[in-house]
């Protein structure tokens, strides 16, 4: 309650100092831009100031319509949702975090025109349960081409339920400099995360029948409900560097305006160097031996405990060259040609002990083939088209083949494209894509070596053909998106947590609609989304996903607010089952998860330079949609909690 008080008494204050500001001076307005691998190009990205939906960042299960995770912020998840599920990573133990961590896809970059800092904190429950995340991005400018920039994010949550805490320290720099021949832009990102890992509750009834499991109590405490692991974690840490230079050539061009030569450089060709550096190391250890039976068959190097740690690193370097938009009249794209050279190195737990008489699980057949080092050495070509300026059409495809290593015949291309035109006085924009992948199998699905868990694999290329496309209309505020994947060779997890390999081919059918309403002060934010699997057995989905945001914006003095309740549902089906030894998700045919509603009621507020919130989510507990309120099997989603939040954008 002292904690609540105090964000209280902190929002008030910033609320006043931003009423009592001088009104700021007139500058340029300021942009960000996102990069695009493998050579640099920018991608326009926002600037997060809106206060609309700004509560929602601090729920756990929002960060995507339909997510299954084990329950507590910045805990572990997966998207379940398809065509927003990225692929399978060369380190798999950091998927289940990424929503959490920065990442290349994710970096931005400022140009503020004078200095940035956008700070913020949310905080939720009590002493035994609380939930709190600081977050900070600075950016200034040195001057008008050049930009530094640093990230600190933290998160420190001990959930609802038995040993459940997890806390992660981010923190990074970046920087760049845009000049008429020379550009860079570069970043370095560091994260290192604990998570405690309960395995699960012991049996659901706890939450979907308390009272048969408790002799006729119907209230129950989710910190006294059992957990099936509880001296486990899990801890991942890594870090990035980026690092991306282009050197243009080109010519100056000389114009008379009144009295002034005003000179331009006119870029013709360009010389590309990017460089990305990536490490990290996964660590899982259970002290409770005597738990191990709960969720594991085989001990394989040592019964007492478990200690298992796996370590990875990659650096890859791409030059290029580039023919730079509008080079000549007739030909208004860019061309670019690169290659890419990249080493990997992986390190496991290595198995110095003699198994005669020791009572551990007899090693597999296969277990001397599993190298406790290795390094593999790839090499890629490709080349680029794109066209970026225009505001009918632009476009862009890329392509790259793999030559040596493990790469070798590897295949991927990559292509959109892009328009807009005005009908029945509505502005209309229509995008279409298609990729086509045809890779290997990431080094540790072939290959791992732990206490619990063995594999030596000779999995083939998983090959993918993506084709979609989205209908924007601005005037009706609908969005229609449909995807179409087919999926050759599938690589996951199957029931006994071991890697599989799918010999067939499964298609997944996706059309999303997102529907806005509005009338005065009153909105009502509509998302549908329809997938359909052709094997829930390899890749299960929820069919149906629905998310709806009704809310009112009004004034009050210059105090904007947006009150309002949302709801995300979707139906039932086969949810991942979650490994903690290796952070990974496995399909299972046994416990369905879903048709239940999670609701947040919620008031957003703007006043100058500052957001704040009050939540109350799942409000709906015990009310509307009954008491199965699980997120995957044996973990349930967090119980009705209050929730604050506050942000200050702190323009120097």
């Amino acid at each position: 309650m002292r904690k609540t008080l105090l964000i209280l008494i902190g929002t008030l204050m910033c609320v006043c100092l931003a009423g009592l500001a001088k009104k700021p001076v007139e500058v340029a307005p300021s942009y960000a831009w996102k990069i695009m691998p493998p050579l640099g190009l920018h991608e326009e990205a926002d600037i997060d100031t809106n206060f609309i939906d700004y509560s929602r960042q601090s729920v756990p299960s929002a960060v995507s319509d339909a997510w299954a995770t084990t329950g507590n912020y910045g805990a572990e998840g997966r998207e379940m949702i398809w065509y927003k599920r990225p692929a399978m990573s060369d380190f798999f133990f950091r998927d289940a975090l990424s929503a959490w961590l920065p990442s290349l896809e994710t970096q931005k970059f400022y140009n503020t025109r004078i200095p940035m800092t956008l700070l913020s904190y949310n905080t939720a429950g009590g002493k035994e349960t609380t939930q709190d995340r600081l977050k900070g991005i600075f950016s200034g400018n040195i001057n008008s081409k050049a930009q530094v920039g640093a990230l600190l994010d933290y998160i420190y949550s001990k959930g609802c339920y038995q040993n459940q805490a997890d806390k992660n320290l981010i923190w990074g720099l970046n920087g760049s400099y845009m000049g008429d021949r020379f550009e860079f832009q570069g970043f370095y990102n560091h994260w290192n995360g604990l998570n405690k890992e309960n395995g699960g509750i012991e049996d659901d009834r706890y939450i979907t029948d308390p009272e048969e499991v408790q002799g006729g109590v119907s209230s129950v405490n989710p910190q006294t409900i059992p957990v099936l692991l509880t001296s486990a974690t899990n801890r991942l840490s890594g870090a990035q560097l980026y690092l991306n230079a282009r050197y243009k050539v080109g010519h100056w061009h000389e114009e008379q305006v009144d009295t002034t030569v005003v000179r331009t450089y006119i870029p013709v060709s360009s010389f590309i160097w990017t460089m990305e550096y990536n490490r990290g190391r996964h660590v899982f250890r259970n002290d409770a031996a005597g738990e191990a039976h709960k969720l594991w068959e085989n001990m394989y190097l040592t019964h007492d405990h478990t200690y298992d740690k796996t370590t990875y690193w990659s650096l890859r370097n791409t030059v290029g060259v580039s023919l730079l938009e509008g080079w000549h009249k007739l030909f208004p794209f860019g061309v670019a040609a690169y290659a890419t050279h990249e080493i990997r190195r992986y390190n496991q737990t290595a198995d110095t002990l003699s198994h005669e008489g020791t009572g551990l699980t007899p090693l597999p057949d296969f277990a001397p083939e599993i190298a406790n080092s290795v390094t593999q050495n790839l090499l890629y070509v490709g080349g680029q088209i794109t066209k970026q300026r225009g505001s009918i059409l632009t476009y862009g495809a890329t392509a790259k083949i793999g030559i040596v290593g493990p790469a070798a015949g590897d295949l991927h291309i990559d292509g959109n494209i892009r328009t807009r035109f005005p009908l029945l006085g509505d502005s209309v924009s229509i995008t279409a894509i298609a990729r086509f992948t045809n890779e290997h199998a990431p080094f540790l699905m072939n290959n791992y070596r732990s206490n619990h868990f063995m594999w030596h694999n000779n999995f083939g290329k998983e090959r993918r053909l993506n084709i979609g496309g989205s209908l924007n209309l601005r005037r009706t505020d609908t969005r229609l998106d449909v995807f179409v994947e087919n999926v050759q060779n599938h690589i996951y997890f199957g029931p006994d947590f071991m890697p599989a390999q799918h010999g067939g081919s499964v298609q997944v059918l996706t059309a999303r609609l997102q529907q806005n309403l509005s009338w005065r002060a009153l909105h009502w934010d509509n998302t549908l989304t329809f997938q359909k699997s052709a094997d829930e057995s390899v890749i299960p989905l929820p069919k149906f996903v629905v998310y709806s945001n009704l809310y009112a914006i009004f004034r009050i003095a210059t105090l904007r607010i947006q009150l309002g309740i949302d709801c995300d549902w979707y139906t039932k089906y086969y949810a991942p089952n979650y490994q903690p030894a290796t952070m990974s998700f496995a399909v299972q045919r046994e416990v369905k998860i879903g048709n239940y509603p999670f609701m947040n009621l919620y008031a957003n507020m703007h006043l100058g330079k500052v957001r704040f919130y009050v939540m109350m989510s799942h409000i709906n507990q015990g009310i509307i949609g009954g008491n199965n309120w699980f997120s995957m099997p044996h973990y349930p989603l967090n119980p009705r909690r209050f929730q604050i939040g506050l942000s200050v954008d702190f323009a120097n």
